[in-house]
């Protein structure tokens, strides 16, 4: 089921930017190596498509991407990016997306998933699907917060040139 959770959300996002999650480094603990993750949305999980969205879009969001008879959409106002899907995944799933900027443009520079796997891995986090780190292109991962919240990390250009 995460397997194809993972492939439908990557289908899904292929289409459309996020938003930039601004990184700053007096968060980060002195002597550690900051982690950008990149952009970011949150996927809701809905039970009437479109009740929910003209919820959001009386909140001032607008759709920018998705197929409504294929029961998601993605909608943005200003910086926030939400994906809504009904029936097709079970919990909500906060989503990045490491090489993209909001406008799905490719960036120069950015922490490459199989190197995010790592830095996770050496932290103790364990990972509930894996990117192959023999692999340069496109990859993701999936792990958990401890309130059972899905995080993908998806990544959807290949590793950038050093």
């Amino acid at each position: 089921m995460k397997q194809f959770i993972v492939s439908v959300i990557a289908c899904m996002f292929a289409g459309f930017g996020l938003m930039s999650i601004p990184q700053s480094a007096t968060s980060q603990p002195t002597g550690s190596k900051s982690m950008s993750l990149g952009n970011f949305s949150v996927s809701l999980t809905v039970k009437d498509l479109a009740a929910s969205l003209a919820f959001y879009e009386k909140l001032g969001f607008r759709q920018c991407g998705g197929n409504p008879a294929k029961k998601w959409v993605v909608l943005q106002n200003d910086s926030a990016t939400i994906g809504l899907f009904q029936g097709i995944f079970e919990k909500n799933i906060l989503t990045f997306n490491p090489g993209w900027d909001r406008n799905k443009a490719t960036l120069p520079h950015f922490d490459d998933v199989r190197d995010i796997q790592k830095m996770l891995k050496s932290k103790g986090l364990t990972l509930t699907t894996s990117a192959d780190e023999s692999t340069s292109g496109p990859a993701s991962l999936m792990l958990s917060d401890p309130d059972g919240n899905p995080i993908l990390i998806d990544q959807f250009v290949p590793r950038p040139s050093k």
